[in-house]
Order: C-alpha cells, then structure tokens, then sequence
C-alpha cells in the first residue's frame, strides 16, 4: 500500500483512534474489553506509551489505524522489553500496512534500545497469531482460558520477537 505515513499519537487523533478501537472491541476478540469506551479513555493510550514510540497510520490523510510500544513492566531491569500493539481498519488489514506498522516500530524500538518485543494475542485472532508467526514472532507462552467475551473463553497467546542489533 501506498501513501502511509506515521504522525506521533495527539489529540488530533482521539476520534479517529477511539473509533478503531471500539469497532474491534464490539465486532471481534481482538480487543479485550466487553463494552466500548468514550473518547476520554484514549487518554489511557497517550499514557501507556509515554516515553514510547505511539503513532496514528494515515493514508492520504485518513487515520486508518494507530500502533505503539510499551512498557511490558515498569521496573528497570525489563527496559530492554516492550510490547507491541496496533489496531487498522477492517478495510485495510490485509494489504501491508499491520507489516509496516510492525517495520516502523522495530527500528523505532531499536532506537530505544529495546531488544526484545513481545505481542500478547487472542487465540481467536488467528490472523493475527499467523502474522506474528510470519514475521519472525515465536509463541512463548499460552494463558489458557483467562478470559471471556461474549460468552466465550478463550486463551492469550503470548508471542516473543528478539530484534537483531
């Protein structure tokens, strides 16, 4: 896909980002919370990825997605760990912009010094469980049936990608 581009999370993006997240929230597993959030918990975003990399993914001036790292624990001894996490319309997964994303965010978290990512995923987001898979994230570790949505239960699949310096 052409004409991405990455802007740095603000408020610009509050709309456009709560918007993404709650379709998934609502319409897949994908997304943990059982109901949607109002545009104040975007603040919660803008939190957890202070002093990360944190961007929304435009193309052709449209937010289309919006992806970040964090921190998978505050104390000092994991800073060489983060997580990774990203959300893109329904409308355009498939066509390359989750595997930029993912691009960006490594030489981004190699700047950082983090040399470790690990992805925490549904195992019923077997989409997204292939494209860790496809692009060098291994399985390390497997929660099963922690939680339930939508009557369901189901596992988080906890995936590991070490970066090459």
């Amino acid at each position: 896909m052409r004409n991405i581009s990455f802007e740095p999370l603000t408020e610009k993006h509050r709309t456009p980002v709560m918007d993404i997240y709650n379709y998934y929230i609502e319409n897949s597993f994908s997304a943990y919370p059982e109901k949607t959030f109002d545009y104040d918990f975007y603040d919660k975003f803008l939190e957890i990825s202070t002093q990360y990399p944190a961007y929304a993914i435009e193309v052709e001036g449209k937010t289309v997605g919006f992806c970040y790292l964090s921190a998978y624990n505050p104390l000092s001894s994991f800073r060489e760990t983060a997580q990774i996490t990203y959300f893109i319309l329904k409308d355009y997964t498939g066509k390359g912009v989750g595997k930029i994303a993912l691009e960006k965010l490594k030489r981004e978290a190699k700047k950082f010094g983090i040399k470790t990512i690990l992805a925490h995923i549904s195992s019923l987001n077997t989409k997204s469980v292939a494209f860790h898979a496809r692009n060098g994230f291994k399985e390390c570790g497997r929660f099963k049936k922690i939680i339930r949505k939508q009557d369901r239960y189901f596992d988080i699949i906890w995936m590991q990608k070490t970066l090459k310096a």
